[in-house]
């Protein structure tokens, strides 16, 4: 049963559920700037800060339990899916035939992968993340990328608050003790921006060149990148492209066309 849970990703989603409710919990109850706000009865920023948080776990739940965009049935050579990479794009020399999955045995679209945690392929992979405990692929990539950047802005908000709410005392053991949870809450939430941050710069890097994880430390293994040079992605087709990716699933050839 323990096994079946870790399986499902129940304790992940719970652990990080409870994580976020505690610490906003620890924020509005300590005397913070959320705790003068409510005092003085200025509710905007607390009901703003409030939603913000609801706003991120949501998003949570979203990219954890939606489909990234696993390959269901063979993939026909020719005929290409509506957010697929068109073989056009890359160099006839070195155009791959299409692959068969070695582990499910269905015939893989350009740019999936086999996951061994999810045992499925993935459309567009770019990696499985075990914090949502799901991959990151064609159909929640976007999402994913929202998501950290509410996070971040959660997270960062969040920061704010809790060092506003540390106080001074006479002595450095009493003020360890009054201000526990408040450091407790820093520590955790700094860590956290940190990691977020540095998440969030690094896909939007590889999403402004449309190029996923996977490929960028991988690309030296994958049969329709090994043969471009080291700088070359035959993917990346300008800024203009990322928009297209960020705010709505693209077409073939609907960026960067001709």
């Amino acid at each position: 049963m323990v096994q079946n849970m870790f399986r499902t990703g129940f304790l992940v989603r719970a652990t990080h559920t409870l994580l976020t409710w505690v610490i906003t919990l620890v924020l509005f109850l300590h005397n913070t700037d959320l705790r003068k706000c409510e005092e003085r009865g200025e509710l905007l920023l607390p009901v703003l800060f409030f939603l913000l948080v609801v706003l991120s776990v949501l998003l949570y739940f979203a990219v954890s339990l939606m489909d990234p965009g696993f390959v269901l049935t063979d993939t026909v050579k020719g005929v290409q899916g509506s957010h697929e990479e068109m073989e056009s794009m890359i160099p006839q020399t070195s155009t791959p035939r299409l692959r068969r999955c070695g582990y499910c045995l269905l015939q893989q679209p350009m740019r999936a992968k086999h996951c061994q945690t999810c045992k499925r392929c993935v459309r567009r992979f770019d990696h499985h993340c075990p914090w949502i405990e799901n991959c990151v692929g064609e159909r929640n990539h976007r999402w994913f990328i929202v998501y950290l950047l509410v996070q971040l802005l959660a997270l960062l908000w969040a920061l704010h608050i809790a060092l506003s709410g540390i106080s001074s005392s006479i002595t450095w053991e009493l003020w360890f003790r009054v201000n526990a949870f408040l450091l407790a809450a820093s520590g955790v939430v700094g860590v956290f921006s940190v990691v977020v941050g540095l998440l969030l710069g690094c896909h939007l890097y590889l999403v402004s060149i449309n190029c996923t994880t996977w490929e960028f430390m991988s690309r030296h293994r994958i049969a329709y990148l090994k043969n471009c040079e080291s700088e070359e992605n035959p993917f990346d087709r300008g800024i203009f492209c990322f928009v297209c990716l960020v705010s709505r699933p693209a077409s073939p050839g609907s960026c960067g066309s001709g």
